[in-house]
């Protein structure tokens, strides 16, 4: 077994839940912070982290030797740094560890470099590691040209490992900001959460190969699968499942967003160097109430589904109690045509979460729509629910008034 660390994003619970949808035979280890450790029999790199949403940084441990301690820092150090160039770049990424201990571990890692004839340049400041684009910037995810080491310190319990991976921020921005069409107007939703949500979709898929056709179960277990979204604005989840190399389905009631969800395709396509031949892509207009006509059913359906109008300001309980009305008949009917035309597919969805002025307030008619069409809402292994008596995971950034509870629905047999 390898044992990892991963720096999770702001939604510890939705980072961890994605890491363990994953890594079926994921042990979870010790929480540092916003550090969480674990095993895995896989080996683990950068291709797998650009698959993750909510993991900033990727850790791979080194020393698992229980005399070792914090002082053999920069003896650790000189050993990864065997392969560099003549001048390596290094940082540290330091938790648990006083201020005044941080500094002079600093300084005795470049005197024992210098020391030992190695000049060296240090990547980030005493007080502040690097950002995840520095780490790619500067080559300290390069063997060649340098590394970061990470040291965990709780009490008694030391972890020291270091970075193999860091999130891609510049990528993400080309597809967030670079697409020809976004709208403003209504929700946008992340390319990092889009990733998650797929990634569910993955594991309720994998998940059911007992209840799938033999067909269904070796398209999963090749990586083949096509991914249809039913609300699919200008196509996010759409654009993050091409890159899989996922076959895409796409539709949604407005023609503005249909046709700006065709365009971001084609942009896809020519950016990515994506061929016709080797994903396949379908959009088109329709209402996710109204029977799904498909020649050949997805996979997985990962949709946002309906979040109601955007709100500027926080809702009082007699609005929020009108758009909940609203919303919550659309999501109802979609699931009874989900039931109805596509009996058998694991949805991923996420519906809203209103912040009104004294307390949220949730959808609770669907829940019961859900069980009585035979869904089974479920979570990957080791993960609770972010509310009691839901069995979901929040979503929301600190600025927003209407939030997503995400939900994976798995068919009953």
């Amino acid at each position: 077994m390898h044992s990892y660390a991963a720096l999770l994003g702001r939604h510890t619970t939705l980072s961890r839940a994605e890491l363990t949808a994953l890594l079926p035979d994921l042990i979870p280890g010790k929480s540092f912070g916003d550090f969480f450790t674990f095993q895995t029999a896989r080996e683990l790199d950068q291709t797998f982290l650009s698959r993750l949403g909510g993991t900033i940084l990727l850790m791979r441990r080194l020393i698992s030797d229980s005399a070792m301690t914090i002082d053999d820092l920069p003896a650790i150090l000189m050993t990864e740094l065997r392969e560099t160039a003549k001048k390596p770049v290094f940082s540290l990424r330091l938790f648990g560890l006083p201020p005044r201990r941080s500094q002079d571990l600093l300084k005795l890692c470049k005197q024992h470099l210098k020391k030992h004839g190695t000049p060296s340049r240090y990547v980030g400041s005493e007080r502040e590691p690097p950002k995840a684009i520095q780490l790619h910037d500067e080559g300290l995810l390069n063997p060649k040209q340098g590394c970061e080491l990470t040291v965990l310190l709780d009490k008694e319990d030391l972890w020291i490992g270091r970075t193999i991976a860091a999130q891609d921020v510049k990528a993400y921005t080309e597809r967030d900001i670079g697409k020809p069409v976004r709208d403003t107007t209504v929700g946008l939703l992340p390319p990092k959460l889009a990733q998650t949500l797929i990634n569910f979709g993955e594991y309720l898929a994998g998940s059911s190969d007992k209840r799938k056709a033999e067909s269904d179960k070796q398209k999963v277990e090749s990586g083949k699968l096509t991914v249809f979204d039913p609300f699919c604005g200008t196509g996010v989840i759409p654009l993050e499942s091409m890159l899989r190399g996922y076959d895409v389905l796409a539709s949604d009631l407005s023609l503005k967003a249909v046709n700006g969800c065709s365009k971001n395709i084609e942009w896809a396509r020519k950016t990515y160097k994506i061929a016709k031949k080797d994903v396949e892509t379908t959009v088109w207009k329709q209402d996710a109430q109204k029977p799904f006509a498909l020649k050949n059913p997805p996979t997985i359906i990962v949709t946002e589904g309906t979040l109601g109008p955007p709100l500027l300001g926080r809702p009082t309980q007699k609005d929020t109690e009108k758009y909940m009305r609203q919303v919550e008949t659309v999501i109802i009917g979609f699931l009874r045509n989900c039931k109805a035309t596509l009996p058998g597919v694991p949805v991923v969805m996420t519906i809203p979460v209103w912040y009104a002025q004294k307390h949220m307030l949730f959808l609770t008619k669907v829940w019961d729509v859900m069980h009585e069409l035979g869904y089974r809402p479920t979570l990957p292994p080791h993960i609770s629910p972010s509310s009691d008596g839901r069995f979901s995971i929040l979503y929301r950034r600190n600025d927003q008034f209407v939030g997503r509870e995400i939900v994976l629905l798995q068919p009953k047999k």
